[in-house]
């Protein structure tokens, strides 16, 4: 509540409610709220603003009339109830009115500033309308992408240098962990009306395209590290060349990757504002539908033209990774100008590297599960198993993250019905709007695994047939894998906001991670219960 005086000309604060004191000559103060004005009665020394018992009693006066004072003998404050900006505040001031975050009100009379629109109610069926098409298209990115891969691993590069198969892994999760995550943080952004003026939005773009640029540069030189120490340590002997070659290859990859994803999230973004449609709702899956088929594209292409540098010139692959090195700094200056990405450079590289780390031991359950030629046809399922499961948590963690930031609850305080571990049945059978959109995140997993599985079939890719005890085993893993990870994303989410960290940075790496860990891990466990049972149909694709 600001008040205005029209004898000082600057505001002061007081508190909502009207006062009037019984002591006579003190000066009046009117305050405003809910389109009603009262007036205030006002002490006129510091003495007398000391409480006394019987000093002071509520009274509620509706219009100016009732008081007939002469204005010259008293100050006139006139109390403006300061509402959120309808320009900052669509969907937010639904919840609370969000006074102090109204910094572009000048007006000294008592009109009200305009109130912003209510947000939109959404449904069970306008969730799924708007989640499915998106959903969709990611599932046929990832089965594009399992295609690709298919083809690519007879190319040259991947045969004499087979290393650059140790960094598939680690770059196709720069999708879950800088793509989505650029996603769901923009997301929130226009949905509490940070990138409603074109300063605004203008500085929240610039600012996160460096920041995953700086992000992607620095976890595609440790992933190239880490495809070095794991291809060198089993064979036993180091070649400086391929040593290069695979980090100008994987930076590169990253970067450029990186880039044409974040221009891609920032059109969707803009576009879905524009439409009225939600953007957590589509941003994510547009991102993980190309993130997989760009970067194994890219990868293929750059490490092929790399190596045919090998031969002919020395430098060119020390020049390629010194040039995407040297341009970090530019990177980290612009992304430090802009407060939200400053704080995410500095404290958002521990779920980047640590979900790294997970993707990993993903990618090592499927390189010793494909590796058995009994078990062939599991290499162009994974794809779609792992992007499936990763891209619905990224859209429930994405939604979860941008319920909390227009709640008003500051980040590390407890929310006002604290819960320490949600049960399932308040993740999935409760009335609130989180548990709506996770059972349609659920029932959309069988219908798309069905349409996914059958296209890669029309299309003779993979090695196993699709029989009805397959199918059954498959969907089994999905379903359980989409199950487990809508439970950790409520309890996660939640559980980083407690504690002071912003979900939109924190929660999706971890949990796209987990998912390829959990769709590898159950898809090479029904392959081999598959195996034991007798189900050995391999001829498919061969």
């Amino acid at each position: 509540m600001v008040l205005w005086s029209k004898e000082q000309d600057k505001p002061s604060e007081m508190s909502t409610g009207a006062i009037e004191s019984k002591k006579e000559g003190a000066p009046t103060t009117y305050h405003h709220t809910n389109g009603s004005v009262h007036p205030i009665i006002l002490t006129d020394s510091p003495e007398e603003l000391r409480p006394e018992a019987g000093d002071y009693e509520l009274t509620e006066v509706t219009s100016f009339s009732d008081r007939t004072e002469p204005e010259n003998d008293r100050s006139e404050l006139v109390a403006i109830d300061c509402r959120a900006n309808a320009k900052g505040q669509r969907e937010e001031d639904a919840l609370l009115e969000n006074a102090s975050q109204s910094n572009e009100s000048d007006d000294t009379s008592t009109d009200q500033s305009p109130v912003p629109s209510a947000p939109l109610k959404e449904t069970s069926f306008s969730i799924g309308l708007q989640v499915v098409f998106p959903f969709l298209l990611a599932g046929f990115g990832t089965v594009a992408a399992g295609m690709v891969l298919d083809i690519v691993q007879h190319w040259t590069v991947f045969t004499k240098v087979t290393e650059v198969f140790i960094l598939v892994p680690a770059l196709l999760g720069l999708k879950g962990n800088l793509e989505m995550t650029l996603a769901s943080r923009l997301s929130t952004a226009a949905n509490i009306g940070q990138m409603d003026t074109a300063k605004d939005m203008w500085k929240m773009i610039m600012g996160n395209l460096a920041l995953i640029q700086v992000q992607a540069t620095v976890v595609g030189f440790l992933a190239s590290i880490a495809a070095v120490i794991f291809g060198w340590i089993p064979e036993g002997h180091f070649k400086i060349g391929h040593a290069v070659l695979l980090c100008a290859s994987s930076v590169a990859t990253a970067f450029i990757a990186s880039l044409l994803l974040g221009l891609i999230m920032i059109g969707v973004i803009i576009f879905s504002r524009k439409v009225g449609i939600n953007p957590d709702n589509v941003a994510t899956p547009i991102a993980a539908s190309l993130g997989d088929l760009i970067t194994l594209a890219l990868l293929a292409g750059i490490s092929t033209g790399l190596y045919e540098q090998l031969e002919y010139n020395d430098y060119a692959n020390p020049l390629v990774c010194a040039f995407f090195v040297a341009l970090t700094p530019i990177w980290v200056f612009i992304a430090r100008l802009i407060p939200s990405t400053r704080e995410v450079l500095y404290s958002g590289w521990e779920p980047v590297i640590i979900a790294m780390a997970i993707s990993s031991v993903g990618g090592l359950i499927l390189d010793k599960t494909v590796s058995n030629p009994n078990f062939a046809g599991m290499a162009v399922f994974t794809p779609v198993i792992n992007g499936v499961g990763g891209n619905l948590v990224a859209v429930q963690a994405s939604r979860i993250s941008t319920y909390l930031h227009m709640s008003g609850l500051p980040m590390a305080e407890p929310s006002p019905t604290p819960k320490k571990c949600p049960t399932p049945c308040t993740t999935f059978f409760s009335s609130s709007v989180n548990s709506r959109s996770a059972r349609v995140l659920f029932i959309l997993v069988a219908p798309g695994h069905l349409v996914f599985l059958y296209t890669i079939n029309s299309m003779q890719g993979g090695h196993t047939s699709l029989t009805s005890i397959f199918i059954a085993f498959y969907m089994t893993a999905a379903l359980l894998q989409v199950l487990i990870l809508l439970y950790l994303a409520d309890w996660m989410v939640h559980w980083m906001w407690g504690r002071g960290m912003d979900p939109d940075n924190f929660s999706i790496p971890y949990l796209t991670a987990l998912g390829d860990l959990l769709g590898t891990g159950f898809l090479a466990l029904c392959f081999h219960i598959l195996w034991l049972i007798g189900d050995r149909d391999t001829d498919v694709g061969d």
